[in-house]
């Protein structure tokens, strides 16, 4: 089974750049896109074989996230039952017979930490969730997480360090997640692959000249990790200031 992750920074924009070309492309099972910035009835998107869940902001033109699957779930919930989070639109739980798939786009702490007592609170509630869904079944959870997990997840560590997605404590929490039995996909297959990063600043050259972080991911249940087949960074994808992850494992959809 392929999966696809992809912050696109405004949906309707992305599509302008080529969003579609890419999904039809790619062909996957399950893709889940955050950030879209849509209300309910801003876009029509033609996806033949593709059940569309969507999970709109109450604020016009920010965050939300949705999710587009070949195969349909045994239920949906959004968001993990607090009032912000719903009206941010940040979480899609997808329910299949042999796991859980969770969407979702982390909030940022802001660039002068603002949010960052916020950020911990729901981080905790959102590990505390994961859990409860995996003693039930394993976890497949994505999505723009908003950190730079090590050092080599950046590409200017040192001068970063305290920053908004590199602070110490959402590194650790981080790490306290993965301690709770989970993996991150593309480090458990790459443990020391470098200049892999899924987002970029806008300012002038930094794309091109690969000045950037990885902050996208597929984290899944640790006990999923024999059958994990491949994690890519779709770095060549434009569209967004995020490029397309994807995950591929063996696993039954039913």
């Amino acid at each position: 089974m392929k999966l696809i992750s992809w912050n696109v920074n405004g949906l309707r924009a992305c599509v302008g750049k080529g969003f579609l070309d890419y999904f039809k492309e790619i062909d996957a099972d399950i893709f889940c896109i955050q950030e879209s910035k849509l209300q309910d009835g801003q876009i029509q998107l033609e996806l033949d074989g593709y059940y569309q869940y969507w999970n709109y902001a109450k604020r016009k033109g920010y965050s939300g996230t949705a999710v587009f699957t070949k195969h349909e779930p045994l239920s949906v919930s959004y968001g993990v039952g607090d009032a912000e989070e719903e009206n941010e639109g940040r979480i899609i739980t997808l329910e299949y017979k042999d796991f859980y798939l969770v969407n979702v786009y982390t909030p940022n702490s802001k660039r002068d930490l603002t949010r960052l007592a916020d950020r911990l609170v729901w981080e905790d509630k959102l590990r505390d969730y994961l859990i409860e869904l995996d003693k039930l079944k394993p976890v497949i959870y994505c999505g723009d997480l908003n950190v730079a997990h090590q050092e080599i997840d950046l590409k200017n560590a040192r001068s970063n360090v305290g920053n908004s997605g590199f602070t110490d404590e959402e590194r650790e929490k981080m790490t306290k997640l993965l301690e709770s039995g989970f993996i991150d996909s593309f480090r458990h297959l790459y443990p020391e692959q470098s200049d892999s990063y899924t987002w970029w600043s806008y300012m002038n050259k930094v794309r091109d000249r690969n000045i950037g972080w990885r902050i996208d991911y597929f984290i899944t249940s640790k006990r999923l990790a024999p059958y994990i087949k491949d994690a890519q960074i779709h770095s060549h994808v434009m569209g967004s200031d995020h490029c397309p992850v994807m995950l591929e494992i063996d696993i039954n959809n039913g």
